[in-house]
């Protein structure tokens, strides 16, 4: 039997029902970030996934990832059929994938970390900063996109 939501009203949190922790849990990560809005999602490539697809149904756009990241990320852009051009950039806690919003951010999860007019994709897998073994989140202003 899982506890989790036990041990949430042990420590003073209220709610109707277990989705209402989910809200909480998106209000909480878009404080800290300083991000407007924040989606919780099962994963980052999910998160990438959904950012792609938004990003590229009505618009083309050039897409970019470099040759050192996490195989999961090319594997997306292959699966939705999206032509990219790799790039040799040294990047440090987050990348951009070409001209988009979309920024991989699965090895950083700082306060204030938000980028204005982004759309930054988190990962909260058990070797990352937020250990919760599964899951991840979208930073974002963009109200269509949220």
């Amino acid at each position: 039997m899982r506890t989790e939501l036990d041990q949430l009203r042990a420590a003073g949190y209220t709610f109707e029902n277990s989705f209402d922790v989910i809200n909480m849990f998106e209000t909480k990560i878009a404080k800290y970030t300083g991000a407007p809005m924040a989606v919780v999602v099962d994963s980052c490539t999910h998160a990438i996934e959904l950012c792609l697809r938004y990003h590229t149904k009505n618009t083309k756009v050039k897409l970019t990832c470099p040759k050192h990241t996490y195989l999961s990320v090319p594997m997306t852009l292959h699966n939705l059929n999206l032509n990219f051009d790799w790039t040799d950039e040294n990047w440090i806690g987050h990348y951009k994938l070409g001209d988009t919003s979309i920024y991989d951010s699965a090895v950083r999860f700082t306060s204030g970390m938000y980028l204005k007019s982004t759309d930054m994709c988190l990962s909260f897998q058990y070797q990352k900063q937020l250990k919760i073994g599964r899951g991840g989140a979208i930073l974002t202003d963009n109200t269509d996109l949220y």
